[in-house]
């Protein structure tokens, strides 16, 4: 086989593309152990494991606050449509899953839609499947985001309008009594997005 049967075949096959973030990945190595940046195949009759545990998942975060598996990608496929589809399934048995604001309990499963927000502790993934041939692989690539992917596709976001700080002080309840407030507007870094 040559480089452009190669390239033409790999072009073919469904890829997750799947965008990390967490608030502190920057300071710590989060990431240290996955293939970023990187298309890499998986068979399709296994599934892609995401946890602290490099021996038994596939994907590895660098994080004790993870669980050893935290979550699998199952792919399958359905008798008339070609292409290759998956379900998400909560592998934590101390945590949740959301995908989509839908919540996942342990071994809960559910399909995953083509473009999915994923949320479990401080991390966030938008998983973004891109169609292709269903054989018996498909590919995954990852990227790690500056921001969180609900701020970027306003997903999960509370609505809230930014207040600006006029400097004056607020009145307390208690008649006569002036109190200070810090800024009135919001900081959206200190949310936490569980």
């Amino acid at each position: 086989m040559n480089v452009s049967q190669t390239m033409e075949t790999e072009e073919d096959l469904t890829c997750l593309h799947i965008k990390l973030y967490h608030p502190q990945q920057s300071c710590k190595g989060l990431y240290g152990l996955l293939p970023l940046g990187i298309r890499s195949r998986q068979s399709a009759d296994d599934p892609l494991r995401l946890g602290r545990d490099a021996q038994t998942c596939t994907l590895a975060l660098v994080d004790a606050r993870v669980s050893r598996k935290q979550l699998a990608l199952h792919a399958y496929r359905s008798p008339k449509n070609p292409d290759m589809l998956f379900t998400i399934q909560n592998l934590s048995q101390r945590g949740k899953l959301s995908v989509n604001s839908s919540t996942l309990d342990y071994l809960e499963r559910a399909d995953l839609p083509d473009k999915a927000l994923i949320r479990f502790g401080e991390y966030e993934m938008l998983i973004i499947r891109e169609p292709g041939v269903a054989k018996g692989n498909f590919e995954v690539e990852l990227e790690v985001l500056a921001v969180p992917p609900s701020r970027e596709t306003g997903t999960g976001v509370p609505s809230m309008t930014p207040v600006m700080d006029t400097g004056s002080c607020a009145m307390s309840s208690f008649p006569g009594e002036l109190r200070a407030h810090g800024p009135l507007e919001t900081d959206e870094t200190l949310w936490c997005h569980s």
